[in-house]
């Protein structure tokens, strides 16, 4: 007589969402059985009954096995419910747990199927970002930047890298810039779309004392034209120049904190892209 046991079998893992979890949980089981025939097929994305009463009849037609993980209460209910009126079986892989945490604790479900992958993307997509703008810090990397969310640009002590580095903690990928007179800057900044590039524009008086405390912290090095008024003077002269010429949005930072800026340069994005940039955020 034929074992059963060694016939081939297909489990059927059903979720809500992407059903990487379920997936994993049988993989790791039947890894056990090494003599096993056993097939999975990983269906995910189901989220209404219609679907689920479709693939019932075919795990059945199968004489398979349905593994799921729906965390929503009403579909995993009703899953159960019409496997045992159609003889199939049926392996619930979170309502045990779940029914617990709901009715002997009284917490409430969010029903939201791909809830933890979502948050974890969302957690990935930050770590990307931030990752992204201290590749592209004070003009590194600057061929690429047209993959960054945004750009800005100015000269030195004008606030580029905390305001960029702070966006980049809510999901933007943010390249910054320095102008330097003298030197070109990358050709990229005037080929990029100018929507997305924000000069950023500072009191000379706030600048010099910025740039005081910078050259102080070297250890008090004979003066230069890196805190001359009239040099620095014409270090913003220049950048003003270049933001006309690139058609880039000027941002005034003077006595203004970076919050406040990132604000700014955030709604601008969103009157001019949509929504779009609103749901960027993570």
């Amino acid at each position: 007589m034929k074992n059963p046991a060694h016939d081939c079998v297909t489990i059927f893992v059903v979720s809500g969402g992407k059903g990487v979890t379920g997936h994993t949980i049988v993989q790791t089981l039947i890894i056990q059985y090494p003599e096993n025939s056993i097939n999975v097929k990983l269906i995910p994305d189901v989220r209404d009954q219609k679907k689920l009463t479709s693939l019932i009849k075919k795990v059945k037609k199968a004489n398979g096995i349905l593994a799921h993980t729906m965390v929503n209460s009403d579909l995993r209910i009703f899953l159960i419910e019409e496997c045992k009126k159609q003889q199939v079986k049926q392996a619930d892989l979170m309502g045990g747990l779940a029914n617990i945490i709901e009715n002997d604790y009284g917490l409430p479900s969010a029903n939201a199927p791909g809830l933890y992958h979502k948050i974890n993307a969302q957690y990935y997509k930050r770590i990307e970002a931030i990752e992204f703008t201290l590749n592209h810090d004070d003009g590194l990397n600057a061929n690429n930047l047209h993959d960054a969310d945004i750009v800005v640009t100015g000269v030195s002590r004008c606030g580029k890298t905390p305001l960029s580095v702070y966006m980049s903690m809510f999901g933007w990928k943010v390249a910054n810039v320095p102008l330097v007179q003298g030197i070109d800057p990358p050709k990229e900044l005037f080929e990029i779309d100018k929507n997305r590039v924000f000069g950023l524009n500072i009191n000379l008086n706030h600048l010099v004392i910025q740039r005081q405390k910078r050259w102080k912290s070297f250890g008090n090095l004979p003066n230069t034209n890196y805190i001359d008024s009239r040099s620095v003077g014409r270090e913003l002269q220049h950048a003003n120049f270049l933001f006309k010429r690139g058609g880039f949005t000027k941002i005034n930072i003077s006595n203004k904190a970076i919050e406040s800026t990132a604000n700014e340069i955030i709604g601008l994005l969103i009157d001019r892209f949509g929504e779009e940039y609103h749901n960027n955020l993570p």
